[in-house]
């Protein structure tokens, strides 16, 4: 049990605050992977990904040594550190981007190993995902792909339970409007692949 106490992030941190460095790593190899993914989620883009979740642990390293719980889990308090870059990111993206710029995905060799059609399904998704408010995106991703509860994503996001689902139900709502002929495509292509074997 004690064991426990002296592993948990909270005490991690603490321990890092005091300039303990495996504390610190542990902290890093415990979180890099949920952070990544819901910043990936997020922006769309490894690399963004990738310097989100760094300076999210820089964020951290600077804040060790004064962090204090206040209420909320360690967990809950990194999630929206990381959210926070991420809104970020977004928003200097684009002030940065011309609107008519097609969105450049540089992760899309990550999908060439994988068949067309789970590729094209994963790839409209994520674009999909991508076009979403900031908010309705963020409040899909920590309950849909990071698997929270609407108890969880509220806290994070700093809004009550009400105020997420009514974010995550217009933000289904939109997604399921901007991938409808994306499904009709996909739907088509797999009858066409059907008859093709049949014949």
């Amino acid at each position: 049990m004690l064991e426990q106490e002296t592993d948990s992030s909270e005490a991690l941190v603490k321990r890092a605050g005091n300039g303990d460095r495996t504390a610190a790593a542990m902290l890093v190899e415990r979180h890099t992977n949920m952070i990544y993914a819901a910043s990936y989620r997020m922006l769309g883009n490894k690399h963004a990904a990738e310097d989100a979740v760094q300076e999210t642990f820089l964020r951290l390293w600077r804040h060790a040594s004064k962090w204090k719980p206040q209420g909320a889990k360690f967990e809950t308090w990194l999630y929206r550190v990381a959210m926070n870059i991420c809104v970020d990111q977004l928003r200097k993206t684009k002030r940065d981007v011309p609107e008519d710029a097609a969105p450049e995905r540089a992760d899309s060799a990550d999908r060439q190993d994988q068949s067309l059609f789970l590729s094209e399904r994963r790839f409209a998704i994520d674009e999909a995902l991508e076009k979403l408010p900031e908010r309705q995106r963020m409040a899909i991703t920590l309950c849909h792909y990071q698997e929270m509860t609407n108890i969880e994503a509220a806290e994070i996001m700093e809004i009550s339970v009400d105020a997420l689902e009514s974010l995550l139900a217009r933000g289904r709502r939109k997604l399921r409007d901007m991938l409808a002929p994306m499904r009709e495509h996909l739907m088509g292509k797999m009858d066409d692949e059907q008859s093709s074997h049949v014949n």
